[in-house]
């Protein structure tokens, strides 16, 4: 490498991988998932839910960015990430190194991977972070190198850019993000980098001074910072502990900062003197955030879960236009949002108090003494100075590079306080690098945690009606839902303007588009109520929206212009009206709109495009190559402009430019999505033949044409229609309807136009009411989608999705159980290989009261399948138990690796204990106490490595150690068996709603009370026993709905659960351990009995075996 410069290479690497399998092809509408705060629904992904243990080599196309401070390794293949940041002046990997790829089921739609630099947007974690994505890489004239990566993201079509550069004389990486709104209207995201750092006894999280408080997910709790006082993550820190401290937090734990003035975080290994800090204006940076797996038995199994060698590891993330998990902002339609960040080793100085992009500084008092460290990311001759006011303590030359560091130690005066001090160190020029002043100790107040929004009947007025409806949309809520806060609102009010519009957008964004028109109108008629000219454009703009998708064409271009009073919405609505303008064949009207709009929004690829589309169509082929070469200079990942270099090389004539480049192949690699996005662009412009020609060129590469994307032939079906082209159209329908079906998962509100299109001109046809019902489901359009399914089903009965389909809206919006068992019963025999689906069936059986015999012997006779799936097989195993063939479970629960979903931890486990418990009872019972108390041993020892899991800290154990204490009794062994009744009394003893694997289960409390008969302490036991009762007769009645903050769920809710009923259960089941415990047994056995009657699953699952 030539000194003094950057440099970019590509090469092939071979990492040790663990396979994953391949996704499924059944639509996954997980509607209510809770995930990471927000919503977890993962449509139009399709979901990859099974993780291989067999490791193979495997060769990985990777970029390389090197200088003589860094090396930095791309993977494009895995989402882009960096997988790995060396410094190469100490050989330090900055941040976490994992030498193997080693999935687990953390991912929104499965697959995530530790180690390296993350990006998640538009949510966390990335729907696509373990997708290829486009790059491309260049040297810089400034001496620099880039790895540019990117891609269009398939849920909300927006596009995301990060630019990697290194620099000749910096030990720092400069990354450069673009992210774009592609469609017509506003879009929520959040940006967190999420750097995995290596952990261990000595290492520290480093976050600014003034980090006082850290919030959880939601803002839904709070702890002080460094040290916590308060329970958090249901931790006991009472006694005051640090919790910046790996080695101090057993238990899986986030927080994220409440506010910091600094733009750095970081972290540090005091063993290694090195570390990782991260540099961003804070104004638009202000998410700092820890995750960590815990250092406990819990933690140390999910880094088994995801490393070979490599240990733990923490997750230092940094958001920007983000302050918390979840914490969207908004995008308007077209509209670009840039910013810049930096991450960078350092070394020596510890805890630091400031750091910027020059260097970074640490001061301690102690003793009198102040300890002054710095380190800068360059060559820099510097002057370091300790002031205090006007006094010069110290002052020292020193000359730094990113290999050193340096340290002195300073006596203070004696009545100095700590807050007098100026440290600063200033550049050979002048410039002061970086200076920090620590400010005066004094108890800071904390944040409250954030409250739950009301009932909407409960809201006090219509703009809070607003408000909450917005926030709903804007945080992608799980399980409320927005539009019963805008209906109620305009229950109250019809005319609000806000609610009107805001609803009309929600049913828009829904394929609503004739619903929505009316809701647009009433806004603008309030709007115009005493002037003609409103403040506000956008019900304007929404209108034109809604006008245009139903073919209104000149009642859209009307409410356009006038939506381009508003400055606000120039750029979107002059981008529509030329839209309509180059449809209409005015290319002139068209163009002068077009330059309006990137008047308004230059950096607005899509109009950039339609423009250089324009000045080729009207022959002006140089300004159009120039114009081109400039989006791309924006862009350097942008397709379209690609494309059209090459259409207006053709246009003059120039063969060889007019094949496509290699950077236009690289960009599109094979993606029907982006093919689509690139056709939707000019469709939306009404240049049907140049959307036609992308389309015919990306589908020419398959050999086999049924592989081809269905959604590719029904687009170029209706572009043919558009062109007149009847004979056309037809035939590209036809191939629609015979083309895999695998992984077609439609979404975007043009999809809805086109496929009615495919409808309309081929009515025998079953595919394309398949596609357009995956469509409405996931747009809450269960009618519509019940319709298509049937449509479909009427006209291919062999189909076995459409009655899986057909199974969940029957179950979950009908509430048609009988059907939705029929349906789901000849999707599964319709195709008995598909393990999913014989998962959502014996659920479903669940569900409608099916016994643990039935549906064991369906999944024994299905057993290749049902160990196909670990849910599936876990699911087994339970039924073992249940069954009281405690050997067989145990022996199934050994013999296989799991690989739980994160949240939904805590089931095999339990039948680990489950199995172990009812044995050693058996045991008991024959007289035979070693061996049971050996079997209660291991049951209270760690859980086996196979299981995928370790013990959560402060596991609830009174079961066991109750039983243990009995089998102890029994042998005479009165001591350890009154140290075990002990163990087996303490704990949480106020009962919940259970939902979570670490709430506390009631039959933990009633096993307090049992070992508190053990030891005599009868009024404590009743005292338990009664807690029980009350709660349950408290709560019976209680109206259930999920925790509003809920971070994630056990379960993926497939079939919709009726809380009600579970928490009725839930109750009866606390009041019968209750009175049990009161030997109170004939009132114990009605509670159970109710229970048995009305809900046998939660019977068989919690009742029959806790004798």
């Amino acid at each position: 490498m030539e000194h003094g410069k950057a440099k970019v290479w590509e090469e092939n690497v071979v990492i040790p991988t663990y396979g994953i399998g391949e996704p499924n092809k059944n639509p996954m509408f997980l509607e209510k998932r809770v995930y990471q705060g927000s919503s977890g629904k993962v449509y139009p992904h399709p979901v990859i839910d099974k993780i291989y243990d067999e490791k193979k080599d495997v060769t990985y196309h990777a970029v390389f960015l090197e200088n003589d401070y860094l090396k930095i390794m791309v993977l494009p293949e895995l989402g882009g990430r960096i997988q790995r940041a060396t410094d190469k002046t100490n050989n330090y990997d900055f941040v976490y190194y994992n030498h193997v790829i080693k999935p687990a089921l953390v991912g929104l739609a499965g697959p995530w991977i530790s180690g390296g630099i993350e990006f998640n947007w538009p949510q966390h974690h990335r729907p696509s972070t373990y997708d290829p994505v486009s790059f491309h890489m260049q040297e810089n004239e400034d001496g620099s190198a880039t790895v540019m990566v990117g891609e269009v993201e398939n849920m909300f079509r927006t596009k995301g850019n990060a630019y990697f550069t290194l620099y000749p004389d910096k030990a720092w990486l400069e990354i450069r993000v673009q992210l774009y709104n592609r469609t017509s209207v506003p879009q929520t995201f959040l940006w967190w980098a999420n750097p995995a750092v290596p952990v261990n006894d000595n290492t520290q999280s480093v976050f600014p001074p003034d980090v006082h408080a850290v919030m959880d997910h939601g803002k839904r709790d709070v702890s002080r910072f460094p040290i916590a006082t308060g329970t958090y993550y249901k931790m006991d820190y009472s006694a005051g502990v640090d919790i910046s401290r790996y080695k101090n937090i057993p238990v899986p734990t986030s927080y994220m900062a409440c506010h910091s003035d600094y733009d750095f975080v970081g972290g540090y290994d005091y063993g290694k003197e090195a570390g990782i800090l991260h540099i961003a204006d804070h104004h638009i940076a202000p998410g700092k955030k820890q995750w960590t797996w815990g250092c406990g038995e819990f933690g140390q199994a999910w880094d088994r879960n995801l490393t070979d060698e490599d240990g733990p590891y923490v997750e230092l993330m940094t958001g920007c236009f983000t302050d918390n998990q979840p914490d969207f902002s908004w995008l308007a339609p077209y509209e670009e949002k840039t910013f810049t960040q930096y991450f960078m080793p350092y070394k020596g100085v510890g805890m630091v108090k400031n750091a910027t992009l020059d260097a970074a500084v640490g001061l301690e008092t102690e003793g009198g003494n102040a300890v002054v460290t710095v380190y800068t990311m360059g060559e820099e001759h510097v002057k370091i100075r300790l002031t205090r006011g006007e006094q010069l303590l110290f002052e020292e030359d020193a000359q730094l590079d990113p290999g050193l560091h340096y340290r002195k130690e300073v006596k203070l005066p004696e009545d100095i306080r700590e807050e007098e001090l100026l440290v600063q160190v200033i550049s050979e020029e002048g410039k002061e690098l970086v200076s920090y002043r620590p400010k005066k100790e004094e108890v800071v107040k904390i944040p409250e945690p954030a409250r739950a929004a009301p009932a909407p009947e409960d809201a006090a007025s219509c703009e809070d009606l607003y408000l909450y409806g917005l926030h709903l949309e804007q945080y992608r809520h799980a399980t409320y839902d927005p539009a019963d806060y805008y209906r109620e609102g305009l229950r109250r009010d019809g005319s609000d303007i806000r609610l009107n519009n805001a609803y009309g957008k929600l049913l828009f964004n829904r394929g609503l588009f004739a619903e929505s028109e009316p809701y647009f109108r009433r806004a603008v008629e309030k709007q115009l109520r005493s002037n003609p000219n409103p403040y506000d454009g956008e019900p304007l703009y929404q209108l034109g929206l809604s006008l245009k998708f139903q073919g209104k064409m000149q009642e859209a271009y009307d409410a356009f212009y006038k939506a381009t009073w508003n400055g606000a919405w120039q750029d979107a609505a002059f981008y529509q009206l030329a839209c309509i303008d180059c449809a209409g064949g005015d290319f002139a009207a068209a163009l002068s709109h077009i330059e309006r709009s990137l008047v308004r929004n230059y950096h607005n690829i899509k109009a950039r495009n339609l423009k250089s589309c324009l000045l080729r169509k009207m022959g002006r082929t140089e300004e159009a190559k120039a114009w081109t070469f400039s989006t791309i200079a924006i862009d350097g990942l942008d397709a379209n402009s690609r494309r059209e270099l090459r259409m207006i090389a053709e246009k003059e004539g120039a063969a060889d430019d007019a094949q496509p480049s290699w950077e236009e192949k690289r960009i599109l690699s094979g993606n029907h999505n982006t093919c689509l996005e690139m056709a939707l662009d000019y469709m939306e412009a009404g240049d049907f033949e140049d959307a036609r020609g992308v389309l015919t060129d990306f589908a020419a590469d398959f050999v086999d044409k049924t592989k081809v994307y269905p959604l590719i032939y029904a687009a170029l079906s209706y572009c043919a229609a558009q062109l007149g082209d009847k004979t056309e159209a037809l035939s590209m329908a036809q191939r629609c309807e015979e083309a895999c079906s695998d992984y077609c998962f439609p979404h975007r509100l043009e999809d809805i136009v086109i496929l009615e299109h495919v409808r309309r001109i081929l009515p025998e046809g079953s595919k394309a009411p398949y596609y357009l019902g995956n469509l409405w489901y996931d747009k809450k359009q269960y009618d519509r989608a019940l319709e298509c399914w049937e449509y479909s089903r009427e006209r291919d009965d062999t189909f076995p999705t459409v009655h899986r389909n057909l199974a969940l809206v029957y179950y979950n919006k009908k509430q048609e159980a009988d059907k939705a068992l029929a349906s789901l019963e000849k999707a599964y025999m319709l195709n008995t290989g598909d393990s999913r689906v014989l998962m959502e069936l014996d659920q479903l059986y669940k569900k409608v009261g099916r016994s643990p015999e039935e549906r064991a012997v369906l999944l024994e006779a299905h057993m290749e399948q049902t160990q196909d799936r670990d849910d599936l097989y876990v699911e087994y195993i339970t039924l073992l138990n249940i069954l009281g063939r405690h050997e067989e479970a145990l022996e199934r629960t050994l013999g296989r690796q799991f690989h739980p979903w994160e949240g939904g931890e805590g089931k095999i486990p339990k039948q680990y204990v489950t199995a172990l418990l009812q044995l050693a009872k058996e045991h008991n019972a024959r007289g035979e106490y070693a061996r049971a108390e050996e079997l209660l041993r291991q049951a209270a020892g760690s859980y086996p490595w196979n299981l995928g899991e370790g013990k959560l800290y402060g596991a609830q154990e009174n079961h066991i150690y109750y039983y243990l204490g009995c089998t102890l009794e029994a042998q005479g062994r009165a001591e350890e068996a009154a140290e075990c009744f002990a163990m087996a009394s303490t704990g949480i003893s106020e009962p919940v709603g259970a939902m979570y694997y670490n709430d506390q289960p009631p039959e933990m409390i009633y096993y307090q009370g049992l070992a508190l008969l053990k030891l005599g302490r009868q009024k404590e036991a009743y005292g338990r026993f009664n807690k029980l009762i009350a709660y349950g007769e408290a709560h019976l009645f209680d109206e259930m709905k999920i925790d509003y903050f809920a971070v994630s769920l056990p379960d993926l809710l497939i079939f919709e659960e009726d809380l009600n009923r579970k928490n009725v259960s839930h109750c009866l089941f606390m009041k019968g351990l209750g009175h049990l415990g009161r030997k109170e047994t004939q009132r114990a056995e009605e509670c159970f009995e109710e229970i048995r009657t009305k809900d046998s699953g939660f019977y068989d699952a919690n009742i029959r075996n806790i004798f």
